[in-house]
């Protein structure tokens, strides 16, 4: 078992601790990441609004698929909304 699978193993507990809280706070966590955009743009004067707005809503996109992980339990998770390919069709037999 290598150094990655260690860790991954280790903090597997947390990961599911963090969509649990992602889940039922989400509400909570998107009011904070907006206030401290906000705080930020005004402190750096709007010199980097829109590098601010894409991080503020990458990190709201991570919480939201954290949440999503945390509904999806049980389910495949294959990490695509794809559904799998399905088989080709069959040829008609030959008279």
């Amino acid at each position: 078992m290598g150094f990655l699978d260690r860790m991954k193993a280790k903090l597997a507990p947390a990961k599911d601790k963090v969509s649990d809280l992602a889940q039922q706070h989400g509400d909570k966590i998107d009011h904070g990441l907006e206030k401290a955009a906000k705080v930020v743009d005004k402190k750096t004067k709007g010199k980097y609004s829109d590098k601010i707005q894409a991080g503020t809503g990458k990190a709201k996109d991570a919480v939201d698929r954290l949440a999503a992980q945390d509904q999806g339990k049980g389910e495949d998770d294959g990490g695509s909304a794809t559904p799998p390919p399905s088989a080709p069709p069959t040829p008609p037999p030959a008279p």
